[in-house]
């Protein structure tokens, strides 16, 4: 019997949306108030999901793991940090789109007691985002 887990976290992170390769004046058209050079933070909430079989203990897996998985490698690297500092982001503009990418990076390749289905961040009343990977053609 498969089920899925949905698990949520939180953390702050701020960051400047800004592409070095557009001009000033294209980084303001693109970004608007969020391309302010001192930047600007938010309280994300991250939501997990993540699938499998029902074990013989009644769940999906354990939560203890889950959470100390989240906690080590992703709550320990983003949190309270300036996303654009972090190696993650030295290419790529620290969209929250960008961050939901490398945060299923990061779960897909580490945490393999059940399958990942996707993550959902919020990072207002107003926006959320979601990735689920990529999917292959047929």
């Amino acid at each position: 019997m498969k089920a899925h887990l949905t698990r949520r976290y939180k953390f702050s992170a701020s960051h400047r949306l800004h592409s070095d390769a557009m001009s000033d004046a294209e980084n303001a058209a693109t970004y608007g108030k969020c391309n302010n050079p001192f930047g600007h933070g938010h309280n994300y909430t991250l939501e997990v999901t993540v699938s499998g079989q029902v074990d013989e203990n009644g769940m999906v897996c354990n939560l203890v793991d889950l959470d100390g998985f989240v906690e080590r490698e992703i709550l320990e690297r983003f949190d309270v940090q300036n996303l654009n500092t972090l190696p993650e982001f030295a290419e790529t503009v620290p969209t929250t789109e960008n961050l939901s990418i490398a945060v299923y990076d990061i779960l897909q390749r580490g945490f393999r007691l059940a399958h990942l289905e996707r993550v959902r961040f919020e990072e207002t009343l107003m926006n959320s985002f979601e990735y689920a990977g990529e999917k292959q053609k047929l």
